[in-house]
């Protein structure tokens, strides 16, 4: 479209005219125009970026939404954390510990926090602190969580090999084969069978035929091996179990160890005689425990058969032989 063009009736010749500014004019026309579109742009961007955002306003909005759920997730992540541990301080509490009698941990150690109310300081004065704040948070409880359990679980690994230690070393099988009978136990003698008095048997008779074989009862060091003294064993083998328990083999007709000599449960350590202050042929066999006499029949188990007795006595003599 042609621009429009002004004429003017130019009395003088009665002729029209066309009216044609002054450059300057023209020229302040112009800018005029120029700065009311340069102003509306403004305003109307404004009014724009007011209404709808900028585009890095969106983009740092959309960064900060997929910040919110990385930390949604992370947060989820520490949820199932927790429940994972508190799962295993379930089996900590309620199996390992009272099996192994140990004490369980206290919930005030467990949920120790972290001193210093200003640790999070660094988190503070952002819009979203308090969501930070709580991750911070909750990862730390984490960390104390599983450290906590570490090292309970430490502990116990070690109460584990020591228990396990103490129970290859607990007297608990019969010194001889199932099959012979029990005889004299533990009890108050009014007549000794042999020189009369009146005196406390502290150990557990097994009336056996002479060269019957003789176990160890349990893991152990040999103490003493020989002739027994006045204590009327005669020929006499005592095995330090350790935590605090010992046992003694009276009577025996051949000692097949010698002192300092460690031994397996199952080990044959000698044969049963008729040595010392001895009516016959039997073996005496008793237990101490942090030098307390204990009665031997709490400690093995005599319902086992013939059969079974010697299947254990076997495979700890094949244990031994592979160690």
């Amino acid at each position: 479209m042609a621009r429009k063009r002004k004429y003017v009736l130019d009395l003088t010749d009665l002729q029209y005219k066309q009216v044609r500014l002054p450059f300057k004019a023209v020229l302040l026309r112009t800018l005029l125009g120029l700065g009311v579109s340069i102003l509306l742009a403004i305003f109307y961007g404004a009014v724009f970026e007011n209404l709808f955002g900028s585009p890095k306003e969106h983009l740092l909005n959309q960064q900060i939404e997929n910040k919110k759920l990385q930390i949604s997730l992370v947060s989820r992540q520490l949820d199932n954390s927790v429940a994972s541990i508190n799962s295993l301080r379930q089996s900590d509490d309620k199996r390992y510990r009272p099996i192994l009698d140990m004490d369980s941990i206290p919930d005030s150690y467990r949920q120790a926090g972290y001193g210093g109310v200003d640790r999070f300081s660094d988190l503070t004065g952002y819009q979203n602190s308090d969501v930070l704040i709580e991750v911070r948070s909750r990862i730390e409880e984490v960390k104390n969580l599983a450290t906590v359990q570490k090292e309970s679980f430490y502990a116990i690994a070690d109460r584990a090999e020591e228990w396990k230690t103490e129970m290859e070393h607990q007297p608990v099988i019969s010194p001889v084969d199932v099959k012979f009978r029990l005889g004299d136990g533990f009890h108050f003698r009014e007549h000794h069978p042999v020189n009369g008095a009146a005196r406390m048997h502290w150990g557990q008779d097994f009336p056996v035929p002479p060269g019957t074989n003789v176990y160890a009862t349990g893991g152990g060091k040999i103490i003493e091996a020989g002739w027994g003294g006045s204590n009327g064993f005669g020929n006499v083998i005592v095995i330090d179990h350790g935590f605090g328990m010992q046992s003694t083999y009276g009577h025996l007709s051949k000692i097949k160890v010698q002192v300092g000599q460690n031994v397996k449960r199952g080990d044959m350590i000698g044969l049963s005689g008729s040595t010392g202050l001895s009516s016959g042929p039997h073996l005496h066999y008793q237990i101490e425990q942090f030098g307390q006499h204990k009665n031997p029949v709490n400690f093995f188990n005599n319902d086992l058969s013939n059969e079974e007795y010697n299947e254990m006595i076997q495979a700890f003599e094949s244990k031994s032989k592979f160690r």
